[in-house]
């Protein structure tokens, strides 16, 4: 398919009239088909995806009217650029130079006559405080944390979201108190599913395929992170040569459903109600199953997002 005069490949979904064998499709997989294009133009030209558009005008603490100000952009051309619509190269590039405080500070320098001395002074302090935490946040998500730190393929086009990641832990601890191999599969699931319906991620997680199914990079981390922040306790189960690991919910923070859209939610219900009672050995025995850990179990590669549309799990 064709976007801005570049030819992108896409799995293109549609359905088919048992009846006539006519091909159609509906605003859903409409959806997910142009979405599919729109991440691969991002991607390839650094343009910013909406998530990361918002993100960083929050982190200055600003308006959206603010925001296009300090810019130069039109307020109603910024908002649709939070909603969805993809930038032009040049304006994309500019909203990305923005992320970081140093290139944010020449922005203001330029528009600095435009601003109040108090908007100035608490712009000022908003930046200085981004730029005391910048070298931290930026090494913590690349060397630590969850893989790719720019939206792609490994990551279903979504910034890697701690918060969203430990609510998912939470939301799959509450409904089915998995052992730790089962919950792996089911983060894998939720995201992937997801993707498969919208072209996104829920979490911007990256899996990698092992012996026992696909598992989130640096998951151990993840959970550890997950227990400090009381998320989820873990209880450990003997069972003579070995220790399981069952996740529960601490009861002292509160599923954040708001967190989630109603897309992502959708997904989410629909793997918890498909895996409910698997055991272990049947969940690990399904994802054996997908094309995502077969292609790549043998050089225990990162899989592709793209595997997603090839999904034979949840039915």
């Amino acid at each position: 398919m064709n976007f801005r005069k570049e030819p992108f490949k896409v799995w293109f979904q549609f359905y088919v009239c048992k009846d006539s064998g006519e091909q159609f499709t509906d605003e859903e997989l409409d959806e997910v088909n142009t979405n599919q294009i729109y991440n691969q133009y991002r991607a390839k030209y650094g343009i910013p995806f909406p998530d990361e558009i918002k993100a960083i005008r929050e982190q200055y603490g600003l308006s959206a009217n603010k925001m296009s100000e300090i810019l130069g952009l039109g307020i109603n051309i910024y908002r649709n650029y939070e909603s969805g619509e993809v930038p032009s190269v040049s304006n994309g590039r500019l909203i990305q130079m923005a992320k970081d405080p140093n290139e944010f500070k020449k922005l203001i320098d330029f528009g600095k006559n435009e601003f109040t001395p108090e908007e100035l002074e608490k712009i000022s302090r908003k930046i200085d405080n981004t730029l005391d935490r910048w070298n931290e946040i930026g090494n913590f998500y690349e060397s630590i944390m969850l893989g790719e730190k720019r939206p792609g393929m490994f990551n279903g086009y979504r910034v890697p979201d701690l918060e969203k990641i430990n609510n998912l832990v939470l939301y799959f601890a509450e409904k089915i108190k998995p052992f730790k191999t089962k919950m792996n599969k089911l983060l894998f699931y939720a995201d992937f599913f997801h993707f498969k319906k919208t072209g996104y991620s829920i979490t911007g997680l990256t899996y990698q395929a092992i012996q026992k199914g696909p598992v989130p990079k640096n998951y151990d981390w993840i959970f550890d992170n997950g227990m400090e922040k009381k998320f989820i306790k873990i209880k450990l189960h003997d069972y003579g040569n070995y220790m399981g690991e069952q996740f529960l919910p601490t009861g002292e923070l509160i599923f954040k459903k708001d967190s989630f859209t109603h897309s992502e939610l959708k997904a989410m219900e629909a793997v918890a109600a498909s895996f409910k009672k698997a055991t272990v050995n049947e969940i690990v025995s399904k994802s054996h199953e997908e094309k995502a850990w077969n292609d790549n179990v043998d050089e225990f590669k990162l899989i592709s997002y793209d595997y997603a549309f090839e999904l034979k799990y949840p039915g």
